[in-house]
């Protein structure tokens, strides 16, 4: 089954992306989760879970994750930590049935206790 996101994925190679011939694209702030710089990576082949993806696949996706990292770090200096976020199953939360990758820099202060991380998308685990 064809999904219309890897359609989307198709045209947006044409659009504001960077890629690793490969195996992954990048989207440039793509439903921005933050002030800005957030990045989705997405593999060129259809696959739902991240566990799915080949070992190169999973390379390109990283390597393209450390050089947004650093073109990030080079163009914002406040820039003080990153999230990187997976959502793998419905019940993890994945709503787009097209692996992807998302990488959120964050901010001192952006919110008011950042402590706990990824672990706030079940919120009584995020204190601790």
């Amino acid at each position: 089954m064809r999904l219309f996101y890897c359609s989307f994925i198709a045209f947006i190679l044409f659009a504001s992306c960077d890629y690793n011939e490969d195996a992954s694209i990048k989207l440039n702030e793509f439903q921005t989760i933050s002030l800005m710089g957030d990045s989705l990576f997405i593999p060129k082949r259809h696959v739902q879970s991240f566990f799915d993806l080949e070992k190169n696949e999973k390379e390109a996706i990283f390597e393209l994750l450390e050089l947004e990292r650093e073109t990030l770090m080079e163009k914002d200096n406040l820039i003080t930590g990153f999230n990187i976020g997976i959502n793998d199953g419905s019940d993890a939360g994945q709503t787009v049935m097209h692996c992807h990758v998302h990488l959120i820099p964050r901010r001192k202060g952006d919110m008011d206790d950042p402590r706990g991380g990824v672990r706030g998308v079940i919120p009584e685990k995020q204190s601790y």
